[in-house]
């Protein structure tokens, strides 16, 4: 049977046709390769070690307090290092190939596949992680090929965030369906506000903001030109000849749509509860959450779901490994979940938590409900998101811009990922 380092090797070769990424070799080195010059070190025994992306000052310091809490029973401490969110997978690289990888490494749930494909990373049910009680959305953001290798505190998802008093003046209700939504941001445009705001940037936010649309039309990743994800586009595009939606929504990034919601530039947007601190602390505009509108009425709403996961790369020391599962189980209780999520604005996973969080909080309650229906972009795609992922990009950047059409944007789109496989 080949080594574990053998087996990264190939299974990276296959998956890029060839090219070994240097993240494959570095985790061969720190998982297979213990005796080689430059992949040794001592760890700490009395130090559970988390690379992370907790950077900002509050954060890392509110991280430390619930790790503080986790470790003392256990008779350790947890030693936090933290870069910036787009970085943690370089840092694992370098750190991986002098085999001085962190007993956890958090990061984003989109980006685990990349590290679980290459036998890396231990099963959390081996490091005695208890996994149940979990909402499937959450569970399925931590899972590669139907096993969890990453547990997530808290996620986030999108809804449909609206100015309560330019509703109420217009006699209109939150719109539930998308003809509610055509027909709400058309009455809502006037002046230099616009009806809707949404992010059509052609990078993750805007393929983010997208998914909501493309999903809930019954459009699938995995096959995007099956004939449904169009009526998504033609949505997207008929707000922006209807001249409810801004020609710029194809430039902005999701914190420029918030920039223009707090404004007043428009009346509704879709966004994620990582701008509630900016709207809670803004006095000009009111606002209230609510559902995203789907294509028929009755029908769930199918968002993303996003955040980190807490992964346990594999050592060769199984006591630090069962350290850290215990560490993460206390973590994951319903009561530090719960703390945890009121204190960064996301929703608990565990179900029980995420009910309370919901009763506690009843402003972000729709963002509570819509995790319950949130799929995870890389459930059935795995590690062909990237691709997909720029595929999207590409369609809905070049229906707004009306270069072409959506039927023709799908098409295109899905020979672009084929043609990269």
């Amino acid at each position: 049977m080949p080594s574990v380092a053998g087996r990264i090797r190939a299974r990276f070769s296959r998956a890029t046709g060839g090219r070994i990424p240097a993240f494959a070799a570095a985790l061969a080195c720190a998982t297979g390769a213990l005796g080689l010059t430059g992949c040794a070190a001592e760890p700490d025994p009395g130090t559970v070690t988390v690379l992370n992306s907790a950077t900002d000052t509050a954060e890392h310091a509110a991280n430390q307090r619930f790790f503080d809490r986790c470790a003392k029973p256990l008779g350790v401490r947890v030693e936090q290092i933290s870069v910036p969110a787009d970085q943690v997978a370089s840092k694992a690289l370098r750190m991986a190939s002098s085999h001085s990888l962190t007993d956890i490494l958090e990061l984003d749930g989109s980006e685990l596949p990349q590290f679980a494909e290459t036998d890396g990373l231990r099963p959390l049910k081996e490091a005695g992680v208890d996994t149940s009680g979990f909402s499937a959305s959450a569970t399925s953001l931590g899972s590669y090929d139907g096993v969890q290798y990453g547990i997530a505190r808290s996620v986030n998802s999108l809804a449909l965030i609206y100015n309560t008093k330019l509703l109420k003046d217009a006699g209109i209700a939150p719109p539930r369906t998308w003809a509610d939504l055509r027909e709400a941001a058309k009455k809502l445009t006037a002046g230099d506000t616009y009806g809707m705001a949404f992010s059509a940037s052609p990078n993750a936010d805007g393929v983010y903001q997208f998914l909501p649309f493309f999903w809930s039309a019954g459009g699938d990743e995995a096959h995007l030109d099956n004939g449904k994800g169009e009526a998504a586009l033609r949505l997207w595009k008929d707000l922006e000849t209807d001249g409810s939606a801004s020609k710029s929504v194809v430039n902005w990034n999701q914190q420029d749509v918030n920039d223009q919601f707090v404004a007043g530039r428009a009346a509704m947007m879709i966004n994620g509860p990582w701008q509630v601190p900016v709207l809670s602390a803004q006095k000009k505009v009111t606002w209230a959450v609510a559902s995203i509108p789907v294509p028929e009425a009755g029908k769930a709403a199918v968002p993303p779901i996003g955040g980190t996961v807490m992964a346990i790369p594999k050592n060769d020391d199984p006591a630090r490994e069962k350290k850290a599962g215990k560490l993460l189980n206390c973590l994951n209780s319903s009561q530090n979940q719960l703390q945890w999520g009121e204190s960064v604005n996301n929703v608990p996973t565990r179900a029980a938590a995420a009910q309370a969080y919901a009763a506690q909080n009843p402003k972000l309650a729709a963002f509570a409900d819509l995790v319950t229906t949130a799929r995870s972009r890389t459930a059935e795609v795995g590690t062909r998101w990237p691709a997909v992922g720029d595929a999207l990009a590409g369609a809905f950047q070049s229906v707004l811009t009306g270069r072409t059409s959506p039927e023709s944007a799908l098409h295109r789109a899905q020979q672009q990922v084929s043609a990269g496989k």
